[in-house]
C-alpha cells in the first residue's frame, strides 16, 4: 500500500471509530461459548445494535468474524508464556497471523516488563503489515513510549493488571492522562456499567471498549448471583452487650433488630472479670446462634483496653484487656467500644440523615459520642461528662447532671427516692422536685450550647434514663431559649431509646471486622 493511501486509510478508520462503542467478543476460555459460531454471533449482535467495531482474540476467530462483516476489527492473540508476563500479541508471527486473518487494528501489550520483543519491533511489524496498531498500556509512561514508536492508538487495557490486587473499577484517571498525550485514546478494562462508559467518554476517550458486561455470560451471571446472595443470605447475628453502671443488657441483634434480650443489674462491687463472667452466663442459652460479638461499656476504651473515666460509675482498676479476655471467654472475634459512642453510632445508622451528630446519654453518668463525616470518633472523644468548669468543687460536669445527683439532692431535701420519682413529683408541680430537675436542665442546656460552639454538629441527640424522662428535653430547650446563645443547638430525642447502644455495637461488631 502506498504511503498516501495508507495515511488515508488510517485517517478514515480513526474517523469511523471516533465517539464509538467497540464490543470485545472474547468468550471465557474453555467456556460454553468458546467456539467460532458464538463469537461471530456476539459480533453480529453487537454491530446490529450500534457498536461500530469489535475486539476479537485469536486469528481463527478474527477470520471467522471477518468473513461475516466488514466492520472494523481489533485483533489480538493471547499466550501464556513461561519467561514473560506479557500475554497480548507477544510475537511477530502473531502480528502476521492477525493481519492475514483480516484484523484492521492489531493490539499488543505495551507495558514496561520482561518481554519477548520490544514495543518498537511490534509497532514496526504492524506498520509493515499495512495495519493500524493499538498499544495496550498500564500507565502514562507506557503510552508515551508507545507513541514515540509510532503506534496509532493507546488503550488503558493493562491498567491494574501488572501487579497487585486487581481493581474493580475502570481507570478513568488514566484515560484523562492519556488524552493529554493524544486524541486517539481507547478506553478499555473493567467498564461494566453505562455510567462508567460515559465517564470514560467524558474523560476524553476517542472510543470505548466494553467486553465482559456484554459478551461474557458467565461473568455477568456471577455478578448478579453475588449481588442477590448479599440480599438473600441470612443476615449475621451478633451477640451485643451494653454494660452500664446500673444495668447490663445482652441481646441477639440481626439486621439492626433485637431478636432476643436479657437485662440484669450491674453489680458495682464486682470486677472486670466478674462482669465478663456474668455476660458469658447470660449468653449461654444463645450458644450457636451468633457469629460475632460486640461489647459496649461505660468508661474509656482504647485499643481493646478498658479503663474508668469516673470510678463512681464503675470502679475499674487500671487498664483491663477487655477485648482479649472477651475473645478468650466467648471464642469469637470481639469488638469493644464505649457505650455512649456505640449509642451514637446506633442513632446515626437508625435514620437516613447522614449529617454530623453528637449523642449524649444522661443516666447514671453523662456519656457522649461524636459522628463526623460519617465516621465514629473513638478513644475518649465525646466524654463530655468528664469536662470541668461548671462545678465549684472542681468535679466532672456529670457529677451534677446525672441520676445519682438527682437522688442525692432529693434526699438532702428530705425525700429519699429514685430519680424517676423526682421526675414524677416535678410533673405534679411539687416545688422541691421542680427545683432539682430545673437545676439539672439548666446545667445540661449550658453544656449543649458549649458543645454547639465547639463542634457545631447538625444535631445533638439525647438518650438515657434522665435524658428521655418525661418533660426533661422540653425544660432543656426552654433553658437554651432563655440563654439566647449565639449558636442554638438542635436537640433530638434518641429514636432507639435504651437499645441505641445495643444496636450500635452490633453494627460496629460487623463493620469493624470487614
Amino acid at each position: 500500500m502506498k504511503r498516501d493511501d495508507n495515511e488515508k486509510s488510517v485517517s478514515a478508520l480513526k474517523t469511523t471509530l471516533k465517539n464509538a462503542l467497540i464490543v470485545s467478543c472474547q468468550p471465557v476460555p474453555g467456556g460454553a461459548m468458546d467456539d467460532s459460531p458464538y463469537v461471530v454471533g456476539f459480533a453480529l449482535a453487537a454491530l446490529s445494535a450500534g457498536a461500530v467495531g469489535v475486539r476479537v482474540e485469536s486469528a481463527r476467530y478474527v477470520a471467522a468474524v471477518r468473513a461475516a462483516t466488514d466492520a472494523p476489527i481489533i485483533g489480538l492473540i493471547k499466550r501464556d508464556l513461561d519467561d514473560s508476563p506479557v500475554r497480548i500479541t507477544p510475537f511477530l508471527d502473531d502480528v502476521t497471523a492477525l493481519a492475514e486473518a483480516g484484523a484492521d487494528i492489531i493490539a499488543f501489550d505495551a507495558t514496561d516488563r520482561v518481554r519477548p520483543l520490544t514495543v518498537e519491533a511490534l509497532a514496526k511489524a504492524v506498520r509493515d503489515a499495512g495495519k493500524l496498531s493499538m498499544a495496550d498500556c498500564s500507565c502514562v509512561e507506557d503510552a508515551r513510549h508507545a507513541l514515540a514508536t509510532g503506534v496509532d492508538f493507546v488503550g488503558t487495557t493493562m491498567s491494574g493488571y501488572t501487579g497487585g490486587p486487581e481493581p474493580v473499577d475502570p481507570d478513568i484517571d488514566l484515560v484523562t492522562s492519556l488524552r493529554e498525550l493524544t486524541p486517539d485514546v481507547i478506553a478499555e478494562g473493567r467498564i461494566r456499567t453505562i455510567e462508567q462508559a460515559q465517564a470514560a467518554a467524558r474523560a476524553g476517550a476517542s472510543c470505548v471498549v466494553v467486553g465482559s458486561a456484554i459478551t461474557r455470560t458467565e461473568h455477568v451471571t456471577a455478578w448478579f448471583r453475588d449481588a442477590l446472595a448479599e440480599v438473600y443470605a441470612p443476615a449475621p447475628t451478633v451477640l451485643a452487650v451494653d454494660l452500664g453502671g446500673t444495668k447490663t443488657m445482652a441481646a441477639l441483634v440481626q439486621a439492626g433488630e433485637v431478636i432476643d434480650s436479657v437485662v440484669f443489674p450491674t453489680d458495682r462491687n464486682n470486677s472486670c472479670e466478674g462482669w465478663l463472667a456474668s455476660i458469658v452466663e447470660a449468653a449461654e442459652p444463645w450458644k450457636g446462634r451468633y457469629n460475632a460479638v460486640g461489647i459496649a461499656v461505660t468508661g474509656a476504651v482504647r485499643d481493646g483496653y478498658w479503663r474508668a473515666m469516673n470510678k463512681a460509675t464503675l470502679g475499674i482498676q487500671g487498664e483491663f484487656p477487655l477485648e482479649a479476655r472477651a475473645v478468650d471467654l466467648l471464642g469469637f472475634p470481639v469488638v469493644v467500644a464505649n457505650d455512649a459512642q456505640a449509642a451514637a453510632w446506633g442513632e446515626f445508622k437508625a435514620t437516613d440523615d447522614r449529617s454530623d451528630l453528637v449523642f449524649m446519654t444522661v443516666s447514671t453518668g453523662l456519656g457522649g459520642g461524636i459522628v463526623s463525616d460519617g465516621r465514629l470518633l473513638r478513644g475518649i472523644s465525646g466524654h463530655f461528662g468528664q469536662m470541668r468548669g461548671q462545678t465549684i468543687e472542681n468535679l466532672p460536669i456529670e457529677s451534677r447532671i446525672c441520676g445519682p445527683w438527682i437522688a442525692a439532692e432529693a434526699k438532702r431535701l428530705g425525700h429519699e427516692c429514685e430519680p424517676k420519682d423526682v421526675f414524677s413529683a416535678a410533673d405534679g408541680g411539687q416545688e422541691w422536685a421542680v427545683s432539682i430537675i430545673e437545676a439539672v436542665a439548666c446545667r445540661f442546656a449550658r453544656l449543649c450550647c458549649d458543645i454547639q460552639l465547639a463542634i457545631d454538629p447538625a444535631r445533638i441527640v439525647i438518650g438515657g434514663g434522665v435524658g428521655l424522662a418525661t418533660g426533661f428535653l422540653d425544660r432543656v430547650r426552654a433553658e437554651i431559649s432563655a440563654l439566647s446563645p449565639s449558636a442554638t443547638p438542635e436537640l433530638w430525642a434518641a429514636t432507639l431509646g435504651p437499645k441505641a447502644g445495643i444496636i450500635g455495637i452490633a453494627d460496629l461488631a460487623l463493620s469493624d471486622r470487614k
